[in-house]
């Protein structure tokens, strides 16, 4: 029996009773289809009378109260009182509350044209002697035998009703179970599918909160992500509290910082449950929230932020089913937060690792420093170009940076010579990739690299170095960072001479395609002449690995 919002809850007691007047109802319409007579109610434990019967005479309450309560410890039917070609049946009746003993007088005499003791019937149908006689004068007649064995019938009946009836309710129990745990288990299969490191946490975090409306019984919920410690210009973490919410959620996000600081769960890390027991205080500062469960997205001893259901949508409160999906989706989400942030630190450390070595570079061969980001840049703009996925230009952009790194393997004498270099000087300096190669090939977060840095110098027709690969034998990112490379070099003033005018660059690309470099690659260079030469002319001096950071 459901209440209206805020009205205040029926006693246990009352509410038993409602439903033990529901079921006597039913039970009495059963045993008037029986018996064909209606019945009167006592409590088998006090002997009271719950309900008279309309049209039979109740019996006499000081005889029979005592009776009742003899009837209904001993749990079968019996014939309570015999007078004058009558009797009263009693039947204990088993209650959800306990046992009810249901009784009804009977004619059980061949004729009642004549009474040898009225009088006495009257005192047990608990009337007078006229309502006695008259009422014998209209009932049908029985005989003991007949009424017990009738009586045993009916509570068979009733018993295997009543079974009946609790197995239906079981069986509505598990259905309304196993509906539930469905939901539940669809809904952390499908946070556990969409757990993929490109998909950030709030990605993930609205998918959950979506989800979620639809299993729990709450008005609203909401996620507070805190902000990432520490950050690095190239691997950006979240700078400031960011609130995701759906549903009615009662708290904005200031006050959502402050009910976490209220309850200090910062401190604890756990889950926490507050029903009305707690929010229907004096001291509680947030009343429109009058039932709240609050999840800690953590991982190990690191705390991401929180996850938080508010209100519940038939005012009753939460309990350790609701609170224990919301936790299951609060480490789902924790774990995510987690190996993001952990992705993050690798992030910044492969980020440090490639400042340092490209600042390497540059000192290595001052003459040509920014030539390692401009080679990216192009190398990227090239890709565009060419259809290339947003993790290609990534990782293009990446081996941009680090395609030159072997030079730092290189004589200075001969890197830094001013005029042209000897035969034994140019096989020299050829070992580059091969040393690029050697000194990157142990860091396993970089390996995806190794191809263009070992191969930026192959050519299209095979005459290229270290290992003369042909055709497309050299892998697609290799081949464009050969035209990047070459453009920038042919561009860029050297010591003993200054850049190649454009109109010249071009016929030796020309020239050169199908030949020096891919054709596709040349097609791609003349299709983005003009976003290739601002490049050139734009001096960067930060480091920005996702290229969405900066490509227009």
């Amino acid at each position: 029996m459901s209440t209206l919002p805020g009205a205040p809850a029926l006693p246990t007691k009352t509410l038993e009773r409602h439903a033990n007047l529901h079921r006597l109802e039913l039970v009495n319409r059963e045993l008037q289809n029986w018996f064909g007579v209606d019945f009167t109610y006592w409590d088998g434990e006090t002997g009271e009378m719950m309900r008279a019967a309309e049209m039979q005479p109740p019996g006499d309450e000081n005889y029979l109260s005592p009776i009742i309560r003899t009837v209904a410890a001993k749990k079968k039917p019996e014939i309570v009182a015999e007078q004058a070609g009558a009797c009263i049946l009693a039947m204990p009746l088993a209650m959800d509350s306990g046992t009810v003993v249901a009784t009804s007088p009977f004619v059980t005499g061949d004729s009642y044209d004549c009474f040898d003791d009225v009088e006495g019937l009257a005192r047990i149908l608990g009337t007078t002697a006229e309502r006695a006689a008259h009422w014998g004068r209209e009932q049908n007649r029985w005989t003991t035998q007949s009424l017990e064995r009738m009586a045993r019938l009916q509570l068979s009946k009733l018993s295997v009703d009543d079974e009946a009836r609790r197995l239906s309710n079981e069986i509505d129990k598990i259905s309304d179970s196993l509906s539930s745990t469905y939901e539940e288990i669809s809904l952390l299969y499908g946070l556990t599918q969409n757990l993929r490191i490109s998909s950030s946490d709030e990605q993930l975090g609205d998918l959950a909160l979506n989800w979620l409306l639809e299993v729990l019984p709450c008005e609203g919920l909401a996620i507070q992500f805190l902000p990432t410690r520490g950050e690095n210009v190239s691997t950006k973490g979240r700078t400031e509290t960011k609130t995701l919410s759906v549903g009615i959620c009662p708290l904005e996000a200031e006050q959502l910082s402050r009910l976490v600081s209220h309850l200090n769960l910062g401190e604890k890390g756990a889950p926490f449950v507050a029903n009305q027991r707690i929010t229907a205080r004096e001291e509680w500062p947030f009343p429109k929230v009058r039932q709240l469960i609050v999840v800690p997205l953590a991982e190990g001893d690191n705390i991401f932020g929180w996850i938080m259901a508010f209100n519940h949508c038939e005012n009753k409160g939460f309990g350790t089913v609701e609170a224990s999906l919301l936790s299951s989706v609060g480490a789902i989400l924790g774990i995510h937060s987690g190996n993001i942030e952990l992705y993050r630190q690798q992030s910044e450390f492969v980020t440090s690792v490639v400042q340092a070595l490209t600042s390497a570079i540059d000192a290595k061969d001052p003459y040509t420093c920014g030539h390692s980001d401009r080679v990216a840049r192009l190398s990227v703009c090239l890709a565009r170009q060419m259809g290339q996925d947003t993790d290609s230009l990534n990782l293009l952009y990446m081996a941009g940076l680090l395609h030159d790194v072997g030079k730092i393997g290189i004589d200075d004498s001969v890197l830094r010579k001013p005029g042209r270099l000897t035969d034994a000087e140019y096989e020299h300096i050829k070992l580059h990739p091969e040393l690029g190669y050697n000194i990157l090939k142990g860091l396993k977060q970089i390996e995806k690299v190794l191809p263009v840095v070992l191969h930026h110098h192959e050519q299209w027709d095979g005459k290229g170095y270290p290992h003369r690969l042909k055709g497309t034998d050299t892998p697609l990112l290799a081949r464009i960072t050969a035209v990047a490379d070459a453009y920038d070099a042919m561009s860029s003033d050297r010591p003993y001479r200054k850049g190649m005018p454009e109109e010249k660059v071009d016929a030796i690309f020309r020239e050169g395609a199908g030949q020096q470099w891919d054709p596709a690659v040349i097609n791609a260079f003349f299709a983005a002449r003009d976003e290739l030469r601002d490049i050139l002319s734009e001096e960067r001096a930060e480091i920005r690995f996702d290229v969405r950071d900066w490509l227009k």
